[in-house]
């Protein structure tokens, strides 16, 4: 799948959601804590700016809702996600495209003097 096919690079909180998720599907609240965790500078994550991206993603059809793994003894109020062939693609595709970065980076002695490997 090329990007013109995607709409472009994935942003980067699109790019982690889709990585959290390869590990199997989750609830929102959870992707909220691990993201945050993953947060380099201390971001906030705000739950209501992560659920429209949630939803952007579920209408690009990168991730789909996973209702039957909602238990009985829960509330309802979570929603679970998971991973969709487009979505795995997509991520695919991403991570390629970021890998080329990287190798075009370490060939820069400006980022990487003495040809040293990060």
């Amino acid at each position: 799948m090329d990007e013109s096919k995607r709409g472009g690079p994935l942003k980067p909180r699109e790019f982690q959601i889709l990585l959290l998720l390869g590990d199997g599907a989750r609830h929102g609240w959870s992707l909220v804590k691990d993201l945050q965790a993953q947060a380099e500078d201390g971001v906030r994550i705000l739950p209501g700016s992560l659920y429209r991206t949630l939803n952007h993603m579920v209408e690009q059809g990168l991730i789909a809702e996973a209702p039957e793994l909602a238990t009985d003894d829960e509330d309802g109020r979570r929603r679970y996600l998971r991973l969709t062939e487009r979505g795995i693609q997509v991520a695919r595709v991403e991570a390629e495209r970021l890998q080329e970065l990287l190798r075009i980076a370490r060939s820069k002695s400006v980022f990487f003097p003495h040809g040293a490997q990060a």
